[in-house]
């Protein structure tokens, strides 16, 4: 309901946007309003975009981008968002290319940082070090709101490349700024799973399960547990509760496609 009530808003926005009547004023000032204008469309646009990308309608999502991008052609946050549709429809060059630009547009917007820091860990592994440096750029920035994200996102990175001291340090600091933050939570079970603390790993799984209503990053995380503990039938029921109430999640997706790493 929340997602229908913003979509209405905002193509209630572009319409005013676009049926405003320019009045006879001062050249000076009709330039300033709609180029004023230009940017508020662009910027709703893009927020249609993001709405479209997270319910999974990515051509609707690219849709949107292409009209934020005719209002502005300049517009940094909409190159952001369509980095991270081309990302998760796996062209990764269009989404270098998006991320690239978005950075040159808005070299010091968090956010942006954050994303091209993800995009690099995940698709472009030999320039770790580089999405480290990202994410920390946005968790220093004292107007960003998420640093907590940030520093979960160096955790899980530095754990694909079995930096276990960094990505704990990095977990750590990210309940360290919010204390009930569930990834970073769930990031310091997969290390300890990964690292080969299965005591601390049951503990806090155990944990968990019991303090937290069930969510598609647990049941996963059950899963992956129960498989590394060779417990077949507990993974196959966590898979199952992961499927019934949660088919939708990309995690369930993960299991169906067998992408449990």
């Amino acid at each position: 309901m929340k997602h229908i009530v913003v979509l209405v808003f905002l193509f209630f926005m572009i319409a005013w946007l676009g049926g405003c009547v320019q009045q006879p004023i001062e050249g000076g000032l009709v330039v300033q309003n709609n180029s004023a204008r230009a940017v508020q469309s662009a910027k709703i646009h893009t927020e249609l975009a993001a709405e479209y990308f997270h319910r999974n309608q990515f051509d609707i999502a690219i849709e949107e981008i292409t009209e934020a991008l005719k209002a502005q052609s300049n517009y940094a946050p909409a190159y952001n968002v369509l980095g991270l549709i081309n990302m998760t429809l796996n062209d990764n060059n269009k989404a270098l290319e998006s991320f690239e630009r978005a950075i040159r547009l808005a070299p010091k917007n968090s956010e942006i940082h954050n994303n091209f820091g993800w995009f690099l860990c995940q698709r472009l592994p030999a320039r770790m070090d580089e999405a480290i440096n990202y994410f920390m750029n946005a968790a220093n920035d004292p107007l960003y709101p998420t640093p907590e994200m940030s520093y979960t996102n160096a955790g899980v990175c530095e754990l694909k490349r079995q930096k276990y001291k960094e990505a704990r340090s990095f977990l750590n600091k990210a309940l360290s700024l919010q204390t009930d933050y569930l990834p970073a939570a769930i990031g310091l079970i997969g290390l300890d799973l990964q690292s080969g603390h299965l005591t601390e790993a049951k503990t806090k799984l155990s944990l968990m399960l019991q303090n937290n209503a069930p969510a598609p990053e647990i049941l996963l995380m059950a899963v992956k547990f129960e498989q590394a503990m060779g417990n077949q039938l507990a993974a196959d029921s966590y898979s199952y509760q992961l499927q019934k109430h949660f088919p939708e999640s990309k995690e369930a997706a993960a299991i169906r496609e067998g992408k449990l790493k």
